[in-house]
């Protein structure tokens, strides 16, 4: 699935089947379900659920939360918006 078609998938009711735990976190979230989306991430322990869930907590303002996060996915915190460090996941677990 590319980023586009991933886009298009937020306005039905349920997200794509087989989406692995991350996307399908960044999907929740998206749809302004922050708790189902940290409960997901919350479960995993890759690298990339590690990323969005520093993406989780640096959007819930949680900043020491979101760089223990950060740190455990070996990424640093971005400077930009939500919006763009959203798609930037997003495509990174797409083209995964």
């Amino acid at each position: 699935m590319d980023f586009d078609r991933f886009r298009s998938t937020l306005t039905a009711a349920f997200p794509p089947r087989g989406l692995p735990a991350p996307l399908a976190a960044l999907w929740h979230e998206a749809r302004g379900d922050w708790s189902r989306a940290h409960g997901i991430v919350a479960a995993e322990r890759t690298k990339a659920a590690a990323r969005v869930h520093a993406y989780l907590h640096r959007k819930e303002g949680d900043s020491s939360n979101a760089d223990y996060w950060y740190a455990r996915a070996r990424a640093e915190r971005p400077r930009g918006s939500f919006e763009k460090e959203w798609e930037a996941l997003a495509r990174s677990l797409l083209s995964g």
